[in-house]
């Protein structure tokens, strides 16, 4: 029996049937790298003890890393759910199309790249499969249609698009209603206090037009946006922090707002930085991962921080 996820209000009503929980989205690039086994566990645990319902992966996660060849995160995933029984309760997101070039959304492609994460994720159903980048050179309607192929299958429930810009994603959407095919209801682009050009006006007026629930990905800027990279020797503090680099000068403003709010609310910057983006137009919830249970509990927090109006539009105006 599939879950009915609660209906998420984001400044304006929808009720997509892959986000359900708490209006948080666990990503998963973290585990079978920096959250191994056990400790990869142990924050899978906490998030489902929270509420949390949603996750997050791809089957390029953790190709990156010396030794790694992709479906890492995947597979530790999949060991959770099948160990802990809790399968129909989680709404398991993951993508597909960045192990390569445009090959990859060739129809025969996409479906064999589907049935691989279904069985390192040991499920028969994929709640919410992505298109994990667009290909600028290849015709948006074949993208469609090979996702709409996957969808056909029966192993899809629903489809995404991940890294898309507003022009083509709106060719996409019209393409699909042309042909008859699965339209992407779920847009997954970057954006967060300190990038915003990926989330731009025009996606967010096509994201509220067309019904499209945005979760955005690096929510907290690879943990800048916790604090803990203020410096450049604060980069050393952990294996994600040459991530953080590229906003080190162009975020202090966007710490200095978030330090005074720290000092107004009690919460934590990570929990601002998330609720920030929860009250952001066409986002029904971000995308953020934990390395530790320590970690997830302070992501956990946003979900119960409401920013005021005036707070809000201080942290909009230090980007």
């Amino acid at each position: 029996m599939m879950l009915r996820p609660p209906r998420i209000k984001s400044g304006d009503e929808r009720d997509h049937p892959s986000i359900g929980g708490i209006p948080l989205v666990l990503g998963g690039n973290v585990f079978g790298w920096t959250a191994k086994g056990n400790d990869g566990f142990a924050v899978l645990d906490a998030f489902y003890e929270a509420g949390g319902r949603m996750i997050d992966t791809a089957d390029v996660y953790s190709a990156w890393i010396p030794g790694h060849k992709g479906g890492e995160s995947e597979m530790l995933i999949g060991q959770w759910l099948e160990s802990r029984g809790v399968r129909e309760e989680m709404l398991i997101h993951t993508k597909t199309g960045m192990l390569g070039g445009q090959e990859l959304y060739e129809p025969e492609r996409v479906l064999r790249s589907l049935d691989a994460s279904l069985e390192r994720l040991r499920t028969e159903r994929i709640d919410l499969y992505y298109a994990h980048r667009d290909y600028a050179e290849l015709p948006v309607g074949e993208i469609v249609a090979a996702f709409d192929r996957a969808m056909r299958t029966g192993k899809v429930r629903e489809l995404g698009a991940s890294n898309f810009s507003a022009e083509r994603l709106s060719e996409a959407l019209d393409a699909a209603e042309a042909t008859g095919a699965t339209p992407f209801t779920v847009l997954q682009n970057e954006y967060n206090l300190v990038e915003r050009a990926k989330y731009d006006p025009a996606l967010q007026r096509l994201c509220a037009e067309r019904d499209i629930a945005m979760l955005p990905f690096f929510g907290l800027a690879s943990g800048y946006l916790t604090g803990k990279y203020r410096e450049p020797a604060d980069l050393d503090k952990s294996a994600r922090g040459a991530r953080a680099k590229g906003y080190l000068e162009k975020g202090a403003p966007v710490l200095a707002a978030m330090d005074a709010i720290a000092v107004e609310t009690g919460a934590s910057l990570a929990a601002i930085a998330l609720a920030w983006l929860r009250a952001q137009p066409g986002i029904a919830a971000p995308i953020a991962s934990a390395r530790t249970h320590e970690q997830l509990q302070t992501l956990v927090e946003s979900t119960r921080l409401e920013l005021s109006a005036e707070q809000l539009a201080r942290l909009g105006a230090a980007g």
